[in-house]
This record gives structure tokens, sequence and C-alpha cells, in this order.
């Protein structure tokens, strides 16, 4: 589905706020030619008490662990890049919620592949986002095409890391699903396991446990969201295993869902032409699906310290 942007008045840039049709960046931006930078997907939601960020600090903690990775001197702090991100959804009035988009590049200044003398730029956007998948895919679930393209191995780029350029593997593989007919993809890692979504963390439901990839062993992202889900099923009673997974485990699952912050929650009802369970989202992945999204919208006293409110 298309997802045209929506514009606000204002994103910040370099510790500044500039009108959303200034903010640009040079043609030679090393970053440009050569996919170094690192960025988060964050969302803030109305509550009662006002529009909250989910997990905005873990967010900030992996967008600063990304920049390490690739040897970025970042130069704003933590506290910062917080205080910004909150300032920016106040000044774009931006109390119905949004979708939050951190990056940190390496700047306009130095060309070749040697980074060392790169300057860093940080800017953070916001915007109205609906969910990536769809309403329908919320409420009806996805279907999903293991991709003809494999994930990163961990030992050829960091996959620890939220890496721009790593994200033309994703991209492939999207489209790919999108035009043979499907909403998503499931990447497998070079040794054939499953890795994850182009973009989201992988679940499975069979004989009531919930299994997802150990995400260091298949070069998958670790997920904000997939640890959110992993605390919420933890509380609801429910099993939650990091194991080594194969596409014929989607098949003959019971239930399968998938999980991201742009994403959010999202059945999965077939994977390769085979219906999941009975071909519906199932009672695990709906009753995870409406805690998550209660918690994100401020209604679970249990998990009031995920939300930072803007006030």
């Amino acid at each position: 589905m298309n997802m045209p942007i929506e514009t606000t008045e204002t994103i910040w840039m370099d510790g500044e706020l500039v009108p959303w049709e200034e903010a640009r960046v040079h043609v030679l931006t090393h970053a440009l030619h050569y996919g170094g930078g690192v960025f988060e997907g964050i969302r803030a939601y109305r509550t009662a008490q006002g529009v909250a960020v989910f997990r905005l600090g873990d967010h900030i903690d992996r967008l600063l662990g990304s920049a390490k990775i690739l040897m970025m001197d970042v130069p704003f702090s933590h506290r910062r890049l917080v205080d910004a991100t909150r300032q920016l959804i106040r000044v774009n009035h931006l109390d119905q919620g949004c979708y939050i988009r951190p990056i940190i590049f390496f700047g306009y200044g130095e060309m070749g592949l040697n980074t060392t003398p790169c300057s860093v730029s940080v800017a953070i956007a916001a915007w109205p986002w609906g969910t990536y998948l769809g309403e329908e895919g919320m409420s009806k679930g996805v279907r999903m095409k293991v991709s003809s393209w494999q994930r990163h191995d961990p030992n050829a780029i960091p996959t620890a890391a939220k890496i721009t350029g790593m994200y033309v593997n994703s991209s492939l593989a999207k489209v790919e699903a999108l035009k043979a007919g499907y909403d998503e993809a499931i990447l497998l890692a070079p040794d054939g396991k499953v890795s994850e979504c182009t973009g989201e963390n992988i679940f499975v439901v069979k004989k009531g446990r919930i299994l997802t990839p150990h995400v260091s062993q298949v070069g998958a992202l670790s997920g904000i969201t997939m640890d959110s889900v992993e605390t919420i099923a933890s509380d609801l009673g429910y099993t939650v295993s990091h194991e080594p997974l194969i596409r014929t485990d989607f098949y003959l699952g019971s239930e399968a869902f998938l999980a991201g912050t742009a994403a959010e929650v999202v059945p999965i009802v077939e994977v390769d032409d085979r219906v999941v369970g009975d071909g519906k989202p199932g009672p695990i992945t709906r009753e995870i699906q409406s805690t998550y999204m209660a918690a994100c919208h401020g209604e679970l006293e249990r998990y009031k310290d995920w939300l930072d409110y803007v006030e």
C-alpha cells in the first residue's frame, strides 16, 4: 500500500528546528553514496493523559548503540535527543500521535570509503502515519512470502545495528513480495533458518507456545516491539522461546504474527500460499495485539513506564 508522508511544520536538524521544506542535505553527502547512517522508527500515541512516546528512551539507546557500532561520534547526548523528540512533537501539534524518524548520518565534506574524517549530522522528523500494513492487515491478517533474498550474515555487516544501507535488502524483498501479490516478506538467514520480515520480527504459535528466532543467530534486529510483545505474552501466561525455525514451522503453526514499531502487532494468515491455522487471526495473537495497543495508549498501569509523555 502507498503511504505518502503528511508534512508537518518543522524538522529538528543538528540542534535547530527548520521548516519542513528546508530540511535538505547536499548531493555529495557521504551517507547518500555509501549508506552510512543509522536510524530508528518510533511511535507516539494519544492517551487520556496526553500524547506519549512509546519506549522513547529505549529507542534512543538503540540509535546511539547503532552509531557506536559504525564508529560515529554523535554530537548530541541521549538526554538531548529525548528532549528534541518531545519538543518536535509539541511544536508540530501532533497531539493525536505520530511516527518519529531520528537519523544519524555521515555528512558532507569527505568522499571515499574512509569515514573517520566525516562530519556526523543528526535529524529528527515526525508526522501522522497510520499502521504500516493497513487497518485491514491489523484486523484480518496478512499474506506472507518467503523471499528469494537472504538476510545479512552478521559477519558481513553488523546486524545488531539499524543501518540505513542495510535496508536495500529489505526493500528488494518487500517489492518482490508486493509484485507477487503478497503483503510482506519473510527473509531467511544464510543457513536457511527464518530470520525476520523486512522491518519486523516474526512469531509462530505451536502447541500453545510462542516461538521466535534468536536474533543474534539469524542476522535479525533485536526489536523493541519484539521485547514488548515477549513481556506482554509472559505476563499473560504464555511461554515464549527463542528457537531455530524453518519455513515449514509457519506452514504448520496454529497461529503466526509479526511485530514492529511501524506495523505494530499484525496477524499472519498465510505463508507461501499455505493457510496458517484456520486462516484467521488466532486467539493468542488477538490477546497480545489488543494488550499491546492498550499499553501504547496508556490504558494499562502495568506498562506505564513504557510511555514518555510529551506534556
